[in-house]
């Protein structure tokens, strides 16, 4: 077998339903297989992966094990000559593996390879590609000196600045959301560490490979979309779980850093300061137009009261998208996008493409009953089901 595809759910059930979809588009025409491991959720996961995916492995485990441990569960029982371990609030295209596997199979020593991420707006996600975080590595990244000295080197390196994010090479850490590597290699590294909470366990495991002398990749010819969850919103809570993971990695792999204990703590301080005087986020107002990109004509005259707004029906076969919303230029916009007529390829393409504050994106999974989608990386996502 080619390929097993290792998807470690809590709690996510839409969005895991749209991953499982294009997962299943991705590999159809390779030896590969699913496996579904879930956390102990308490959201119906598991009966709908029954219901509509009875085909796929899934494991039900009693507990919430957390993330190395629940990846390892599903990896012990993989057959695949590479594993590929990947979030559920993911989606990717129809040739992602295909291209990923002929990249990877092309290189010698190979360690760990990940890829372009986006997020539900279409912006890059930097943690594509990072360096091995020093201490002073870390710290550059917490107070974002990478910003202010974007062409400084000495302050670039978290987020592997030597490569822009279309350009393939090698890198040092790759992020947990996509990891493909061999199974041999996951095995001969043991894994995940179980002993990690969180934020570190994939830096441990790519500097692992890296002390195995393996050669980790950054691959950026397949984009993959990635919705970010309420754990990234970058506040005292996330400061202090970066921190915690920091000291796991330095203990694990080098001696105890005060320097960065020292800085972190302060920046810990800073972060609870400034939330003491930031509000509650507030919320996104309605979009002035919704396009929907279909060939599905009844379902777009449904929509207006399904939204409680204005829907514009946009054919795929007839007009393009791209003259389509220059229409609108200045307004709000949302578009949905029709997963029936319109491939998980072209989604991500779409949403790279038309990426602007302005515009928002959800999918219409084909076989769904929900349209889903997220405007912010700091949110959980919106879900609206279509009964």
């Amino acid at each position: 077998m080619q390929l097993s595809v290792i998807i470690l759910n809590y709690n996510v059930r839409y969005f895991l339903e749209q991953c499982v979809l294009s997962v299943q588009e991705a590999i159809s025409s390779l030896d590969a297989e699913i496996i579904v491991v879930d956390n102990n959720s308490s959201d119906e996961s598991c009966l709908m992966m029954k219901s509509k995916f009875p085909t796929v492995k899934l494991i039900q485990n009693d507990t919430n094990y957390g993330f190395p441990k629940g990846n390892n569960i599903g990896v012990a029982q993989a057959r695949g000559k590479y594993v590929c371990i990947l979030n559920p609030d993911t989606v990717v295209a129809e040739n992602t593996f295909e291209k990923i596997l002929n990249f990877a199979d092309r290189q010698v020593n190979l360690g760990i390879v990940g890829c372009k991420l986006i997020d539900g707006t279409g912006a890059f996600l930097p943690e594509s590609k990072r360096g091995i975080p020093t201490p002073w590595v870390a710290f550059t990244k917490i107070f974002g000196l990478y910003k202010i000295f974007p062409n400084w080197k000495w302050f670039n390196q978290y987020y592997a600045q030597h490569l822009g994010e279309d350009e393939s090479g090698e890198v040092a850490v790759l992020v947990g959301a996509f990891m493909l590597m061999t199974r041999d290699l996951y095995l001969e590294l043991e894994g995940f560490d179980e002993k990690c909470f969180m934020y570190a366990d994939d830096i441990d495991l790519s500097y692992r490979a890296l002390l195995k002398k393996k050669s980790n990749y950054y691959f950026h010819e397949t984009t993959v979309l990635h919705y970010k969850g309420e754990s990234t919103v970058k506040d005292e809570k996330y400061m202090k779980r970066f921190q915690e993971a920091m000291n796991f990695f330095y203990q694990k792999h080098f001696r105890k850093s005060w320097f960065f204990e020292f800085f972190i703590q302060i920046g810990i301080w800073f972060f609870s300061f400034v939330k003491m005087f930031q509000g509650k986020t507030k919320s996104k107002p309605l979009p002035d137009r919704v396009i929907f990109y279909s060939s599905n004509q009844i379902l777009s005259e449904k929509l207006p009261e399904i939204l409680k707004n204005k829907v514009d029906f946009l054919d795929f076969k007839k007009e393009k998208m791209v003259n389509s919303c220059q229409l609108f230029e200045g307004k709000r916009v949302e578009i949905i996008l029709d997963n029936q007529y319109v491939s998980f390829k072209k989604c991500i393409k779409i949403i790279e493409t038309l990426k602007d504050k302005t515009i928002t994106f959800k999918i219409f999974p084909k076989n769904a009953n929900f349209i889903i989608g997220s405007n912010s990386r700091n949110d959980r996502g919106q879900i609206v089901k279509i009964e």
